[in-house]
């Protein structure tokens, strides 16, 4: 049995699938809210919005992470995942100072099984937010 021709034929019958959901702001520009691909799930970065309104959740760093956490979990949701899936994350800060914080409202979302993850901070957000965060995940 050749398996180089096994594995690409595997990869070639993987779709692209778009994921949207409406209990998710809508994107704001030309990207979807997740791709899956096979078993796996690359979820665009949330900040906080309101997925009825569009309208910014404003307040402090933990009102915002919050929002971007329920807005993550969404999407996951509708792929038919949840955060134990999340292999990978990707949190952007507008100030670092911040992070014991934001630290605080993401691991109440994670238990002992947390993913990798970086955090950055950044000269600038979408629509002037505190911070944003993006996801993959795998079935």
């Amino acid at each position: 049995m050749d398996f180089a021709k096994v594995r690409y034929a595997i990869f070639v019958s993987m779709e692209k699938k778009i994921i949207r959901t409406d209990n998710a702001p809508a994107p704001i520009g030309p990207y979807n809210q997740a791709v899956q691909f096979g078993n796996m799930l690359f979820v665009s970065g949330q900040i906080a919005l309101d997925a009825v309104s569009g309208e910014l959740i404003q307040g402090d760093i933990q009102t915002e992470t919050k929002k971007v956490m329920e807005n993550l979990k969404a999407i996951l949701t509708e792929a038919g995942m949840d955060f134990s899936n999340v292999l990978k994350s990707t949190i952007f800060l507008m100030d670092m100072g911040q992070f014991a914080q934001v630290n605080e409202v993401y691991g109440s979302y994670f238990g002992e099984d947390a993913p990798a993850r970086e955090t950055v901070q950044v000269a600038g957000l979408p629509k002037g937010v505190k911070v944003e965060i993006s996801v993959v995940a795998a079935k």
